[in-house]
Protein backbone atom coordinates (compact mmCIF):
# COMPACT_ATOMS: atom_id res chain seq x y z
CA UNK A 1 0.00 0.00 0.00
CA UNK A 2 2.86 2.14 0.96
CA UNK A 3 4.42 1.99 -2.73
CA UNK A 4 1.28 2.27 -3.88
CA UNK A 5 1.14 5.77 -2.40
CA UNK A 6 4.51 7.07 -3.29
CA UNK A 7 4.07 5.80 -6.90
CA UNK A 8 0.85 7.65 -7.46
CA UNK A 9 2.78 10.79 -5.66
CA UNK A 10 5.19 10.23 -8.32
CA UNK A 11 2.71 10.29 -11.08
CA UNK A 12 0.90 13.26 -10.10
CA UNK A 13 4.06 15.09 -9.83
CA UNK A 14 5.21 14.06 -13.45
CA UNK A 15 2.06 14.88 -14.60
CA UNK A 16 2.12 18.60 -12.84
CA UNK A 17 5.65 19.06 -14.38
CA UNK A 18 6.26 17.15 -17.51
CA UNK A 19 8.94 15.34 -15.73
CA UNK A 20 10.55 11.99 -16.02
CA UNK A 21 11.03 10.58 -12.23
CA UNK A 22 11.73 6.98 -13.74
CA UNK A 23 14.58 7.28 -11.09
CA UNK A 24 11.65 7.75 -8.28
CA UNK A 25 9.76 4.93 -9.52
CA UNK A 26 13.11 2.70 -9.32
CA UNK A 27 13.95 3.92 -5.59
CA UNK A 28 9.86 2.97 -5.30
CA UNK A 29 10.50 -0.26 -6.15
CA UNK A 30 13.77 -1.27 -4.64
CA UNK A 31 13.47 0.45 -1.42
CA UNK A 32 10.58 1.83 0.73
CA UNK A 33 12.82 2.98 3.21
CA UNK A 34 14.31 5.18 0.94
CA UNK A 35 11.59 5.65 -1.35
CA UNK A 36 10.14 7.28 2.05
CA UNK A 37 13.23 9.39 2.94
CA UNK A 38 13.30 10.10 -0.80
CA UNK A 39 9.64 11.73 -0.83
CA UNK A 40 10.75 14.06 2.51
CA UNK A 41 13.43 15.96 0.28
CA UNK A 42 11.27 18.55 -1.12
CA UNK A 43 10.83 19.60 3.27
CA UNK A 44 14.48 20.93 2.41
CA UNK A 45 14.82 21.39 -0.79
CA UNK A 46 11.97 23.98 -1.48
CA UNK A 47 12.20 25.52 1.74
CA UNK A 48 12.04 29.39 0.77
CA UNK A 49 10.68 30.57 4.30
CA UNK A 50 11.20 35.07 4.28
CA UNK A 51 14.26 34.74 1.69
CA UNK A 52 13.41 36.89 -1.65
CA UNK A 53 12.17 35.09 -4.36
CA UNK A 54 15.21 36.51 -6.69
CA UNK A 55 17.90 35.56 -4.03
CA UNK A 56 16.71 31.81 -2.95
CA UNK A 57 16.35 31.43 -7.55
CA UNK A 58 20.08 32.33 -7.32
CA UNK A 59 20.62 29.41 -5.05
CA UNK A 60 19.01 27.07 -6.50
CA UNK A 61 19.67 27.35 -10.28
CA UNK A 62 23.42 27.25 -8.86
CA UNK A 63 23.14 24.26 -6.96
CA UNK A 64 21.05 22.14 -9.38
CA UNK A 65 23.87 23.43 -12.15
CA UNK A 66 26.45 22.25 -10.13
CA UNK A 67 24.67 18.79 -10.25
CA UNK A 68 22.93 18.69 -13.93
CA UNK A 69 22.40 21.05 -16.76
CA UNK A 70 19.57 19.02 -18.38
CA UNK A 71 15.68 18.01 -16.82
CA UNK A 72 16.33 18.83 -13.26
CA UNK A 73 17.67 22.45 -14.40
CA UNK A 74 14.58 22.40 -16.50
CA UNK A 75 12.43 21.67 -13.61
CA UNK A 76 13.51 24.45 -11.46
CA UNK A 77 13.54 26.61 -13.99
CA UNK A 78 9.97 25.62 -15.01
CA UNK A 79 9.05 26.07 -11.17
CA UNK A 80 10.66 29.53 -10.91
CA UNK A 81 8.33 30.77 -13.39
CA UNK A 82 5.30 29.23 -12.05
CA UNK A 83 6.09 31.18 -9.00
CA UNK A 84 6.27 34.16 -10.66
CA UNK A 85 10.25 34.55 -11.20
CA UNK A 86 10.88 37.15 -14.28
CA UNK A 87 11.67 34.78 -17.21
CA UNK A 88 14.78 37.55 -17.70
CA UNK A 89 16.38 36.59 -14.77
CA UNK A 90 16.28 33.01 -14.94
CA UNK A 91 17.88 33.93 -18.50
CA UNK A 92 20.45 35.47 -17.05
CA UNK A 93 21.58 32.64 -14.01
CA UNK A 94 21.44 29.96 -16.91
CA UNK A 95 24.10 31.78 -18.71
CA UNK A 96 25.94 33.35 -15.75
CA UNK A 97 25.15 37.15 -16.77
CA UNK A 98 25.16 38.09 -12.78
CA UNK A 99 24.80 42.05 -13.98
CA UNK A 100 21.27 40.73 -16.02
CA UNK A 101 20.08 38.98 -13.16
CA UNK A 102 20.06 41.91 -10.74
CA UNK A 103 21.50 42.23 -7.13
CA UNK A 104 19.71 39.85 -5.72
CA UNK A 105 20.05 36.62 -7.75
CA UNK A 106 23.60 37.26 -8.50
CA UNK A 107 24.24 37.18 -4.96
CA UNK A 108 22.27 33.72 -3.86
CA UNK A 109 23.72 32.31 -7.27
CA UNK A 110 27.30 33.64 -6.28
CA UNK A 111 27.09 32.44 -2.65
CA UNK A 112 25.64 28.72 -3.45
CA UNK A 113 28.41 28.37 -5.87
CA UNK A 114 31.12 29.88 -2.85
CA UNK A 115 29.79 27.81 -0.33
CA UNK A 116 30.31 24.42 -2.99
CA UNK A 117 33.58 25.25 -4.30
CA UNK A 118 34.34 25.63 -0.49
CA UNK A 119 35.46 29.35 -1.35
CA UNK A 120 36.37 31.55 2.20
CA UNK A 121 34.74 34.59 0.30
CA UNK A 122 31.38 32.44 1.11
CA UNK A 123 31.17 33.74 4.87
CA UNK A 124 31.47 37.38 3.25
CA UNK A 125 28.43 36.68 1.21
CA UNK A 126 26.67 34.62 4.54
CA UNK A 127 27.22 37.38 6.89
CA UNK A 128 25.74 39.83 4.21
CA UNK A 129 23.03 38.04 3.59
CA UNK A 130 22.40 37.31 7.11
CA UNK A 131 22.35 41.31 7.54
CA UNK A 132 20.60 42.47 4.68
CA UNK A 133 18.13 39.48 4.78
CA UNK A 134 17.88 38.16 8.34
CA UNK A 135 18.48 34.25 9.53
CA UNK A 136 15.37 32.53 8.36
CA UNK A 137 16.44 33.80 4.20
CA UNK A 138 20.08 32.55 5.32
CA UNK A 139 18.76 29.28 6.04
CA UNK A 140 16.26 28.74 3.66
CA UNK A 141 19.08 29.87 0.89
CA UNK A 142 21.18 27.30 2.57
CA UNK A 143 19.05 24.53 2.20
CA UNK A 144 18.66 25.63 -1.49
CA UNK A 145 22.15 25.36 -1.78
CA UNK A 146 22.78 22.27 0.08
CA UNK A 147 19.52 20.38 -1.18
CA UNK A 148 18.69 21.34 -4.62
CA UNK A 149 21.69 19.34 -6.02
CA UNK A 150 20.47 16.25 -4.17
CA UNK A 151 18.37 15.11 -6.84
CA UNK A 152 20.61 15.55 -10.04
CA UNK A 153 23.48 13.84 -8.49
CA UNK A 154 21.49 11.19 -6.90
CA UNK A 155 19.82 10.63 -11.09
CA UNK A 156 23.50 10.28 -12.01
CA UNK A 157 24.55 7.76 -9.01
CA UNK A 158 21.67 6.00 -10.03
CA UNK A 159 22.26 5.78 -13.91
CA UNK A 160 19.65 8.46 -14.62
CA UNK A 161 21.66 11.09 -15.62
CA UNK A 162 21.06 13.08 -18.84
CA UNK A 163 23.29 14.87 -21.18
CA UNK A 164 23.07 18.85 -20.94
CA UNK A 165 20.36 20.27 -22.76
CA UNK A 166 19.05 23.74 -24.01
CA UNK A 167 16.79 24.69 -21.27
CA UNK A 168 13.12 26.24 -21.71
CA UNK A 169 12.66 29.44 -20.59
CA UNK A 170 9.20 30.58 -21.42
CA UNK A 171 9.34 30.60 -25.39
CA UNK A 172 13.13 30.84 -25.48
CA UNK A 173 15.79 28.29 -25.46
CA UNK A 174 18.94 28.93 -23.71
CA UNK A 175 22.38 26.99 -23.32
CA UNK A 176 23.50 26.68 -19.83
CA UNK A 177 26.92 27.61 -18.90
CA UNK A 178 28.31 25.63 -16.52
CA UNK A 179 31.60 27.65 -15.53
CA UNK A 180 33.11 30.61 -16.24
CA UNK A 181 35.73 30.45 -18.77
Amino acid sequence: MIRWLLHLGTRRMERATNYDATYMHEVIDTSTSAALKLSALPLLSQHRDTAPLPLWYGAVIASVLEGDCGPCAQLMVDMGLGQGVDPDLLRALLARDMEAAGEEAALGFRFAEAVMAGDPESETMRLHIEHVYGKRALIAVAYATAFCRTYPVLKRALGHGLACQRIKVGNHSETVIKKVA
